[in-house]
Protein backbone atom coordinates (compact mmCIF):
# COMPACT_ATOMS: atom_id res chain seq x y z
CA UNK A 1 0.00 0.00 0.00
CA UNK A 2 1.27 3.73 -1.15
CA UNK A 3 1.75 5.93 2.18
CA UNK A 4 3.22 9.54 1.52
CA UNK A 5 3.08 12.36 4.13
CA UNK A 6 1.41 15.76 3.23
CA UNK A 7 0.93 18.79 4.90
CA UNK A 8 -2.61 20.86 4.34
CA UNK A 9 -3.15 24.38 5.21
CA UNK A 10 -6.21 24.98 7.69
CA UNK A 11 -9.87 25.13 6.64
CA UNK A 12 -13.09 24.72 7.02
CA UNK A 13 -16.18 22.11 6.57
CA UNK A 14 -19.83 22.39 6.99
CA UNK A 15 -22.39 19.47 7.33
CA UNK A 16 -23.89 16.76 9.32
CA UNK A 17 -22.53 15.45 13.47
CA UNK A 18 -23.09 12.40 14.34
CA UNK A 19 -22.08 10.34 17.63
CA UNK A 20 -21.71 7.08 16.73
CA UNK A 21 -19.98 3.39 17.00
CA UNK A 22 -18.42 2.70 13.43
CA UNK A 23 -21.21 -0.05 13.65
CA UNK A 24 -24.21 2.40 14.25
CA UNK A 25 -22.79 4.50 11.84
CA UNK A 26 -22.34 1.60 9.00
CA UNK A 27 -25.96 0.30 9.92
CA UNK A 28 -27.89 3.26 8.44
CA UNK A 29 -26.37 6.90 9.79
CA UNK A 30 -23.98 6.93 7.03
CA UNK A 31 -26.38 6.32 4.43
CA UNK A 32 -29.51 8.57 5.77
CA UNK A 33 -27.02 11.66 6.44
CA UNK A 34 -25.48 11.34 3.23
CA UNK A 35 -28.19 11.40 1.26
CA UNK A 36 -29.32 14.15 3.52
CA UNK A 37 -26.11 16.13 2.84
CA UNK A 38 -26.06 15.25 -0.99
CA UNK A 39 -30.02 16.98 -0.69
CA UNK A 40 -28.77 19.88 1.02
CA UNK A 41 -25.66 20.53 -0.68
CA UNK A 42 -26.81 23.83 -2.50
CA UNK A 43 -28.01 25.37 0.90
CA UNK A 44 -24.37 25.54 1.67
CA UNK A 45 -22.77 29.19 1.28
CA UNK A 46 -19.44 29.40 -0.04
CA UNK A 47 -19.21 25.21 -0.80
CA UNK A 48 -15.59 24.75 -2.18
CA UNK A 49 -16.29 21.49 -4.55
CA UNK A 50 -18.63 18.59 -4.85
CA UNK A 51 -16.48 15.80 -3.05
CA UNK A 52 -17.93 14.61 0.40
CA UNK A 53 -15.21 14.10 3.70
CA UNK A 54 -16.11 12.35 5.92
CA UNK A 55 -14.70 13.64 9.23
CA UNK A 56 -13.82 11.20 12.08
CA UNK A 57 -13.32 12.60 15.53
CA UNK A 58 -11.67 10.27 18.17
CA UNK A 59 -11.76 11.00 22.15
CA UNK A 60 -7.74 10.90 22.90
CA UNK A 61 -8.21 8.33 26.30
CA UNK A 62 -6.07 5.39 25.21
CA UNK A 63 -8.31 2.48 25.49
CA UNK A 64 -10.26 4.23 22.80
CA UNK A 65 -12.01 1.29 20.68
CA UNK A 66 -13.73 2.43 17.44
CA UNK A 67 -16.20 -0.56 17.46
CA UNK A 68 -17.17 -0.22 21.18
CA UNK A 69 -17.40 3.59 22.19
CA UNK A 70 -18.83 6.12 20.39
CA UNK A 71 -17.09 9.08 18.24
CA UNK A 72 -17.88 11.81 16.49
CA UNK A 73 -18.13 11.40 12.76
CA UNK A 74 -18.87 14.74 10.12
CA UNK A 75 -20.20 14.05 7.09
CA UNK A 76 -19.46 17.49 5.04
CA UNK A 77 -18.46 19.60 2.36
CA UNK A 78 -14.91 22.02 2.74
CA UNK A 79 -16.06 25.41 2.30
CA UNK A 80 -14.31 28.83 1.70
CA UNK A 81 -15.83 30.35 4.53
CA UNK A 82 -16.71 29.76 7.89
CA UNK A 83 -20.11 30.54 7.90
CA UNK A 84 -23.40 29.45 5.78
CA UNK A 85 -24.52 26.29 7.14
CA UNK A 86 -28.05 26.07 6.90
CA UNK A 87 -29.87 24.53 9.82
CA UNK A 88 -29.24 21.32 11.66
CA UNK A 89 -25.63 21.61 9.75
CA UNK A 90 -22.05 22.76 11.75
CA UNK A 91 -19.39 24.02 10.53
CA UNK A 92 -15.66 22.54 11.58
CA UNK A 93 -12.33 23.98 11.95
CA UNK A 94 -9.52 21.96 10.85
CA UNK A 95 -6.35 22.56 11.48
CA UNK A 96 -3.01 23.17 9.57
CA UNK A 97 -1.60 19.53 9.91
CA UNK A 98 0.66 16.78 8.24
CA UNK A 99 -0.81 13.80 7.67
CA UNK A 100 -0.28 10.35 6.16
CA UNK A 101 -1.92 9.84 2.91
CA UNK A 102 -3.28 6.59 0.95
CA UNK A 103 -5.87 5.58 -1.08
CA UNK A 104 -7.84 3.10 0.23
CA UNK A 105 -9.21 0.49 -3.08
CA UNK A 106 -11.87 -1.95 -3.26
CA UNK A 107 -14.64 -2.22 -1.50
CA UNK A 108 -15.75 0.44 1.16
CA UNK A 109 -16.69 -2.48 3.20
CA UNK A 110 -12.99 -3.75 3.37
CA UNK A 111 -11.99 -0.51 4.35
CA UNK A 112 -11.16 -1.15 8.09
CA UNK A 113 -8.35 -3.56 6.60
CA UNK A 114 -6.48 0.09 5.07
CA UNK A 115 -7.18 1.71 8.29
CA UNK A 116 -5.56 -1.09 10.03
CA UNK A 117 -2.43 -1.03 7.75
CA UNK A 118 -2.23 2.75 8.69
CA UNK A 119 -3.04 2.73 12.25
CA UNK A 120 -1.39 -0.94 12.87
CA UNK A 121 1.67 -0.96 11.14
CA UNK A 122 2.78 2.60 9.32
CA UNK A 123 2.25 4.73 12.07
CA UNK A 124 4.67 2.33 14.42
CA UNK A 125 7.15 1.72 11.31
CA UNK A 126 7.26 5.14 10.57
CA UNK A 127 8.01 6.07 13.91
CA UNK A 128 4.42 8.61 13.63
CA UNK A 129 1.79 9.20 16.67
CA UNK A 130 -1.55 9.82 15.06
CA UNK A 131 -3.49 12.85 15.90
CA UNK A 132 -7.01 12.51 17.34
CA UNK A 133 -9.01 12.35 13.78
CA UNK A 134 -8.90 11.64 10.40
CA UNK A 135 -10.78 12.11 6.89
CA UNK A 136 -11.84 10.47 4.14
CA UNK A 137 -12.95 11.83 0.75
CA UNK A 138 -15.51 10.58 -1.66
CA UNK A 139 -14.70 12.25 -5.00
CA UNK A 140 -16.10 11.05 -8.51
CA UNK A 141 -14.05 7.66 -7.40
CA UNK A 142 -16.39 6.64 -4.85
CA UNK A 143 -18.29 3.69 -5.58
CA UNK A 144 -18.76 2.10 -2.21
CA UNK A 145 -20.18 -1.22 -3.35
CA UNK A 146 -17.91 -1.75 -6.40
CA UNK A 147 -14.26 -3.15 -6.30
CA UNK A 148 -13.65 0.13 -8.60
CA UNK A 149 -14.24 2.37 -5.07
CA UNK A 150 -11.55 4.90 -4.02
CA UNK A 151 -11.64 6.63 -0.82
CA UNK A 152 -8.77 8.73 0.13
CA UNK A 153 -7.75 8.56 3.64
CA UNK A 154 -6.23 11.16 5.68
CA UNK A 155 -4.61 10.33 8.95
CA UNK A 156 -3.56 13.41 11.09
CA UNK A 157 0.07 13.36 12.67
CA UNK A 158 1.40 14.59 15.94
CA UNK A 159 3.77 17.68 14.80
Amino acid sequence: METKIVTLDAFYVAGYRIEATVEEFEAGLRQSHYDKLIEKRDGIKHRKNDRVLLMQLYPSHEDFNAKVHPFTHVLCYEVNEPEGAPPGMIIHHVPARSYVTCTHRGLESDIGDTYDYIYGQWLEYAGHIPECYDFEIWDERYQPESADNEIDIYVALQS
